[in-house]
Order: C-alpha cells, then structure tokens, then sequence
C-alpha cells in the first residue's frame, strides 16, 4: 500500500489542510475534527486504498484504517498536510468546540442518561414480566403463588429505579456539570422527598398542601418531582455552577463544610420554589405536544415520526428522546414512543439486509449481514453509517419502512413499560401485547426489506466490485475450428485450489467471552475492523496466542502478525485511547518478534475501569477479507491459551 497516496487523497476529499481543526488517530482510526463538514466527501474517502469505512463521531470525522495501517497513514497525512499531531485531550477538546450549542445540549443530555440506562432498562423488563405475570393470574391463564417472596420482591422491584430516578439523574448529571456528584444526588432526594406529597398519587390526593415561597411573592403546592427529568438537569446544573463559584471564593479552610452547605440549601430551595415549577410546565408542554403528534388518526403523526427517527439519529439528536420515554411512563404507565423506535431500528436492519442478499461483493456483504443483526438487536449505527447511507437510496427504504412500523404501533396504542431497548429484545417490555410488538417488527423489517430491494440497483452496490476473467486454454485458439466457442468450452482448464488447513488462534487473555455489542462501539460490532471475540479479562496481562511480530503498539492496543498468517489485533476496553497510555505497560517494542506464550503488555484493569471506560476488549483478525470464514468459541470462561477463532482459507 501506497501510504502517503492515501494521505494525499484523503487530504484532497476533506478539503485540504485549512479545513483541519484537530488530527489524531488511535489503533485503528485516523480521527480529524473539520471545520467545514459540507467541504468533505465521504463517498470519495470510503473509496480511497485502504479505507475500511469512515463516519462521524462525537464531533470527529472517523476514518478506519486498522492496526499497522493507521498510524503510517497519519504519519504521512501529517506531513502533507503541514501540520502538527494532536493529543488526544486536544482533539477531544477541538471536538467539543466544533459543536453548535444545541448539538452539545444533545452530547449532555447523551453523557447524562446513557450512564443510568442500565438501571432504567432492568427495572423496565422487570415491570413488563410483573405485568405480564399480574394479567395472566388475573384472568386465568396462570396459577401461582403471588404471595410468595420472589413474587412479591419481584414486584418490588420492578419500579425501583423509577421510583428513585430523580436520584439517578442527579448524580449523573452532577458528575457531567463538574459538580459533586454525591451533592447532585441530595437534590435529586430533595425533589421527591416523603414530606412531599408523591407527583404519581396527585390524582387521589384530597388535600395538596401550599408554602409561600420568596417572602410571600408566591404560593407553590408541595407536590414532589416523582417521574420528572427537565426539573432535575436544571436543578443540578444550577447547584454545579453555585458549587464551582463557591470554590473559587470561600477560603480553604471553611470550604469543606461551607460550600456544600451553602449549595444544597441555596440550590434546593430554588428547586422546589422556582425551578420545579416552572420547568414542569415546560415539560407537560413538550409532552402534550408529543402525545398529540402521535394521536393524529390513523397514525399519519407517527408515520412522520418514524421517517423522520433515523436522521436524528445521524444527526446525533437521538438522545433527546430519552427525556420523552421517560415522561411518558411518569404520565401514562407506559411510553408508546419507545415502539416507534424500535420500528424504525427493525427497518433499518431489513434495508441493510437486503443489500447484504442483493450484493455479490463479499466484502460488503460480510459488512452487511452483522450491521443488520446489530440493528435488529436495536443498535443501528453500523448499519446506518456502514451501509445504509453508504448508498443512500437503502437508508431511504430504512425511513419508509420504518413510517410504516411506526404507524402500526401507534394504530394498535402499541406501549412500553421502560427504556433503553429496542429490536428483538424490546418484546420484554411490550408483553402487554407482544403480538402487536412482533407484527410491528415484521411489518417495518419487510417494507424496509422490500423497498430497499426495489430502490437499489446491484449497479449501485456492486459498482466497485472486480470480477477477474476466466482463464481460458490458449490452445483453444490455435483449433482454427468453425466450431471455437464448441472448442473454447471443451478445452477450458478447470483448477481447483488446494484447500489449506483451518488455522486455530488461542486467547491472548482469560476471562469472560461476551457478545461483541457489549463494546457499544459500532465499528466492532459491525466487523468493520475483521471478525472475532469480545473478551471482559479478569487478569492484567496480554499473552502472545502464537509465535509472530508486533506490527503495532498504541499503548492501549496491541497488534500483530502471526507466522501462521493471521493478523491478529488487540484493544483493551474501549475508548481507552483518550487515556493517552495510562494504566498500560508495553513489554515488547514495535517490530519485535516474540514466542507463543510471552508476555505483551501489561494493564491496570481496575484503575482503567475506575475512569469510567468499559473492560470489553475485542481480539480480531484484521485480515479476515482473506479468510472464507472465522468461527468463534461460544460465550462463557476462557483461559489463556484456549481456543477462541479458527481462521478457515
């Protein structure tokens, strides 16, 4: 490979060197942040030597190059462009403020509830099978003990996290504001505090209780913030910045006991008399207007939602909704967007999987068919940024097909008891009517299927695709026979390959085989980088799997070529390239060569974890394009040195 051709071109398509705000780039990605987007040309990239998919992230323009590659291409594209790396922080920094305020509004309201969603999406399957439990005992369709412990515990359960969900955002959104996070928490207390009449029991309550607030300028009903999401960010985000500025002015010798005293009181005060009312109303409004859009007869309201979903999510506004779902549980028991969402996420894996049957270029259907699988388990990026967009016309049939599902969900009153999972898995809060859930599925995966077929030509997929010309007998051409296409065909030499014997690969790590979603990170979900395993380590050390070289070392990766031919990458955790080599120990150099067994690097799990960065480390072959299959050991313990991939020619 022509590197620095690569960096050249790749300047060329970005819109050359003064549209560079940042460059980096981690084990496999070169990441630039752009100062005019609508100046890059993403199409021309993708088809640029090298390039194994590029999308845009967090504010980066991500270009995949993969592990030996990447960091030889961005040597060189630093050096024809003419300007100087950044660190990571400095890119990350560069990101941000290459934002607008409203898609930074997003970003916080993305790093405020993606942290909790774990705790939302248990207690929303708990409460869809309680449920689900209650109205098959009830109406005969099941008999058991519901006075029995698991029974009633489960019950009690079920709501937890809804219960306590002012307390989750504001310990969350404490730690994104810089407060403390712990501060945060008492003023999510605060706001449902017992002495408050319950926001869920305002209904039945014969007797709201009034304070007069700000010296008796107003009255304000001492009802609690029970379900309520707005009221909680502001309260916190005041308290954050109360917080910072006290620490800026109050002596260290009182800041201790004084800013956190005069914090809490100030910020809860205002909570309750000003903030909670107010922004309750602004939220009911939101709501209203939400609800009124998807009870327009016959669904028309929601089939303009559900085409109009998956361009937010591109557009990386998608978390928003999260504020509406949960809303709708506080208001209604249930949220019916959360169906709408999971029609749209089906639909866009049936476009994607069409193309993966339509193609014959096995390198975009050995993308295809994971991106599909991924968008059906509700994760759709890979499959929208992968391939969908790639040729448009198939994220166009993902947008009707999802219209269509959504409308359905929304003619039936289609609704969920929680958040956070969509696609296959969504079932588990819908099984009020888990009927109207899977026709829901089907009708959105195959109008999107359907419509992804029709749209999109295999001229438009398989225009890259090279087909070599069948090798013929040149003596054919000496017969002089009338007869030649006769002779051409009876003369043709057929050569079978010789079939090379499957190459096994052993884990580098022990510990724990995960499905490769549990990254969270659409690039390996996808397979964009190769196929392969997804280990959570419960050790501290990377082995060699075999003997072999080291083709690249990132501080957070290692990757390397082994002499049995595969070329095998590495990446402890994820994301943990913003770490900058903290926490990790290379005991081997770049270039080195080393013996099966050896020790490569060395990582600091529990600190790595401690920052917040997930321990899934993905272990794949880089170089599966040159393998007709990679099958994977099957989730559960591994040891070092066990069997994890077999590379099949």
């Amino acid at each position: 490979m022509d590197y620095r051709k690569s960096a050249t071109e790749v300047l060329a398509a970005i819109g050359g060197s003064k549209n560079i705000a940042s460059a980096a780039h981690c084990a496999t990605r070169l990441r630039l942040v752009i100062v005019d987007n609508g100046k890059v040309d993403k199409k021309t990239i993708e088809n640029i030597e090298g390039v194994k998919g590029v999308f845009e992230a967090s504010g980066q323009l991500q270009i995949i190059y993969g592990t030996g590659t990447v960091d030889k291409v961005y040597d060189e594209f630093i050096n024809v462009a003419g300007i100087s790396g950044a660190t990571k922080e400095e890119a990350k920094a560069a990101a941000a403020a290459n934002t607008n305020i409203f898609q930074r509004f997003i970003k916080t309201l993305g790093d405020i509830f993606v942290p909790i969603i774990p705790a939302i999406v248990a207690s929303g399957f708990l409460m869809g099978i309680m449920n689900a439990l209650d109205f098959m005992v009830k109406n005969g369709f099941l008999n058991i003990d519901t006075t029995s412990s698991i029974y009633v515990f489960a019950n009690l359960f079920s709501n937890i996290a809804y219960v306590f969900l002012p307390i989750l955002i504001g310990f969350s959104a404490a730690g994104v504001f810089g407060g403390n996070q712990y501060l945060g928490a008492v003023i999510g207390m605060i706001m449902i505090h017992p002495n408050l009449v319950n926001a869920w029991n305002i209904a039945t309550a014969t007797d709201i209780p009034m304070q007069n607030v700000f010296f008796g300028l107003w009255k304000i009903k001492m009802v609690g913030y029970q379900g309520h999401v707005i009221p909680i960010m502001i309260s916190v985000w005041v308290m954050s910045h109360i917080e910072k500025r006290l620490h800026k002015v109050i002596p260290a010798m009182f800041d201790l006991f004084a800013t956190p005293l005069i914090s809490v009181f100030v910020t809860g005060y205002l909570a309750l008399a000003a903030i909670g009312p107010v922004f309750v109303i602004v939220e009911n409004a939101f709501l209203n207007a939400v609800q009124m859009l998807i009870a327009i007869p016959f669904g028309i309201g929601s089939f303009i939602m559900g085409a109009l979903y998956a361009p937010t999510v591109v557009m990386g506004i998608h978390h928003m909704y999260t504020i509406i779902d949960l809303g709708q549980i506080a208001k209604y028991g249930v949220t019916y967007w959360l169906p709408l969402a999971s029609a749209v996420n089906v639909a866009q894996g049936g476009a994607c999987l069409a193309v993966a049957v339509k193609t014959k270029d096995p390198k975009i259907k050995s993308l295809c068919f994971p991106s599909s699988l991924s968008a059906f388990m509700g994760i759709t990026e890979p499959a929208i940024f992968g391939v969908n967009l790639r040729f448009f016309k198939p994220f166009i049939a993902g947008c009707l097909g999802g219209a269509v599902g959504a409308m359905f969900a929304s003619i039936i009153r289609l609704g969920a008891t929680g958040t956070g999972v969509t696609g296959i898995f969504g079932i588990l809060l819908t099984l009020s009517n888990p009927i109207g859930y899977i026709l829901t599925f089907i009708i959105a995966m195959a109008v999107a299927f359907a419509a992804s077929w029709v749209l999109t030509p295999s001229s438009l997929i398989d225009a890259n695709l090279n087909t070599e010309p069948v090798e013929e007998n040149k003596n054919a051409q000496a017969l002089g026979s009338v007869d030649e296409a006769k002779a051409d065909k009876d003369l043709r030499v057929e050569v079978k390959p010789v079939k090379e014997a499957p190459v096994d690969v052993a884990s580098p790590l022990g510990g724990k085989i995960v499905s490769m979603e549990e990254t969270k990170d659409e690039t390996f979900i996808a397979g964009i980088l190769g196929k392969g395993v997804c280990i959570i380590p419960d050790g501290d050390t990377v082995y060699a799997p075999d003997d072999g070289t080291v083709i690249a070392l990132m501080g957070h990766a290692v990757g390397m070529k082994l002499d049995n031919g595969v070329e095998l990458i590495v990446h402890i955790g994820v994301n943990t390239v913003e770490l900058g080599g903290k926490h990790f120990e290379a005991l081997i150099a770049n270039g080195d060569k080393f013996k099966k067994g050896q020790a490569l690097m060395k990582f600091d799990s529990k600190a790595i974890s401690e920052a917040g960065y997930l321990m899934t480390t993905p272990v794949l072959v880089t170089n599966s394009f040159e393998y007709s299959d990679i099958t994977c050991a099957p989730f559960g313990d591994v040891a070092v040195g066990d069997k994890i991939l077999t590379a099949i020619k």
